[in-house]
């Protein structure tokens, strides 16, 4: 796909698949290809691997390898791939050049894990990730609120191939002006905090959001979706009332459940295991029977 095929593809609901486990504590590749196929199924065309709801840091390099390629061989073209890679700058320029020869189309730089970032190194960082697979678009996946938009588009000016930014920051006002200072149509934007913030974010010039709650619920993530192309503010925040107690729940303590929440809907559902693995913790019985009554309130 070239640029601005991609770059289409980002515009959308960005669905972040679960990593689901089997009974010895692995990856159950069976059952993470239903999901998948589900996703694709309920509208889903463009899917990230190695996410931070398919529990990228708890994953080891070879489960990440095999999620990559379970997700390209699954989706084939029916959606888009944007493979999660990060950790140090070996690790990640290796992870996205392993994507590159599996068939992904682009790469989501998940932010840099060190307590001491400077907006230089940063952009070093992205760079030699870009640089070692020109062929691959790039999204950075923005979570530090020091980050302006002059450092982002001074990134943009060294890698042409860094076509979207997934930004995290819990402030649209923040968010707008970022995206201003750095190019509002040089990038894809992102709404990198799923359906909660995606009106917010979409009135300040985001076109696409990522999404957890979409692995339970395709069918509403692709309704607001729907909603936001059309202008249709009233269908939007319909949506979002319904979803907000669900998203809510998965905020709470500093998204201590944000994972937990979405695998104990699937499993009220019977897709797959509530496991998780540390430092997240399955949710405890008196939540569990909340989550069931919300996934039996939209009538899945």
């Amino acid at each position: 796909m070239d640029h601005s095929s991609l770059r289409a593809a980002l515009a959308d609901v960005v669905a972040i698949p679960v990593t689901p486990f089997d009974a010895d504590g692995g990856v159950d590749r069976d059952t993470y290809r239903s999901l998948l196929r589900r996703l694709l199924d309920g509208g889903v065309r463009a899917v990230t691997p190695n996410g931070n709801t398919g529990e990228f840091y708890s994953l080891t390099p070879d489960e990440r390898y095999l999620v990559t390629e379970l997700t390209l061989e699954e989706a084939g073209d029916r959606a888009a791939v944007l493979v999660g890679v990060g950790h140090d700058l070996p690790t990640a320029t290796a992870a996205a050049r392993h994507a590159r020869d599996a068939g992904a189309g682009m790469v989501m730089v998940h932010q840099p894990v060190h307590p001491y970032v400077s907006r230089d190194g940063w952009i070093d960082y992205h760079r030699e990730i870009a640089d070692a697979v020109p062929e691959l678009g790039v999204v950075p996946y923005i979570r530090n609120p020091l980050l302006g938009g002059d450092t982002i588009a001074r990134l943009g000016e060294l890698c042409p191939n860094v076509i979207g930014v997934k930004y995290a920051v819990p402030d649209a006002a923040r968010f707008g002006a970022v995206a201003r200072d750095a190019g509002l149509g040089r990038f894809v934007w992102i709404a990198g905090l799923a359906e909660l913030y995606a009106p917010s974010y979409w009135a300040m010039g985001a076109t696409g959001f990522t999404s957890g709650l979409v692995n339970v619920a395709p069918a509403l993530s692709v309704a607001l979706l729907d909603a936001l192309r059309a202008g249709d503010r009233s269908a939007a925040l319909e949506i979002w009332e319904r979803i907000r107690p669900f998203e809510d729940l998965r905020a709470a303590d500093q998204s201590a459940n944000n994972v937990t929440v979405v695998k104990e809907a699937l499993a009220a559902l019977g897709l797959c295991r509530r496991d998780v693995r540390p430092p997240s913790r399955p949710l405890p019985e008196p939540n569990r029977a909340e989550v069931a009554g919300m996934v039996k309130g939209w009538g899945i």
